[in-house]
């Protein structure tokens, strides 16, 4: 693993080195190739280490502050070996996930026939446009209504449109 470290208003010594290099060992185990940036400053009495690792094409990055800059840096690790590990999982498991696919498609596919499953019956009663709209507002789950045009006779159906606002009005030509 390649470490870059930086100090900003902060020299950084030796032992900051090597504790940062032996930190980085419990990141390193997860990757073959990868990059970590270190900074570490001072701001008033706070010291603030962070870390960015990249690998894989992923970027990983954890900033914590405390009054031990040693101790900012662990909080660091642990923050950025938690990333790691939920990525890792994630990933597993939507590899888990499309074997499953897979094998779910390999089974003999069920011929699909196109029945008619469902029937509901209801009452169309004669009303204007205009009442049908506002007794299609009445109820916000149901998308359409049938009723008899008063004005023409014939079955007309309203509907919400997809903005939600406005309806639809579908009247037969003949």
């Amino acid at each position: 693993m390649q470490i870059k470290i930086t100090g900003k208003e902060l020299k950084v010594t030796d032992a900051i080195n090597e504790y940062v290099e032996r930190k980085m060992e419990r990141i390193e185990k997860y990757f073959e190739n990868a990059e970590a940036d270190v900074v570490i400053r001072v701001e008033k009495s706070r010291q603030i280490a962070e870390i960015k690792v990249s690998a894989n094409g992923e970027m990983f990055r954890a900033v914590t502050e405390d009054r031990d800059l040693y101790a900012s840096i662990d909080k660091d690790i642990d923050i950025l070996e938690g990333q790691i590990r939920k990525s890792k999982t994630k990933k597993e498991r939507m590899l888990k996930d499309s074997t499953l696919k897979v094998l779910e498609v390999a089974e003999p596919v069920k011929e699909v026939t196109d029945e008619i499953l469902k029937i509901e019956y209801y009452e169309i009663k004669p009303m204007s446009p205009e009442d049908a709209k506002l007794k299609l507002q009445e109820k916000p789950t149901q998308m359409f209504l049938a009723f008899v045009n008063v004005e023409t006779g014939k079955v007309n159906v309203i509907h919400k449109l997809k903005d939600g606002k406005n309806f639809g009005l579908i009247e037969p030509e003949a």
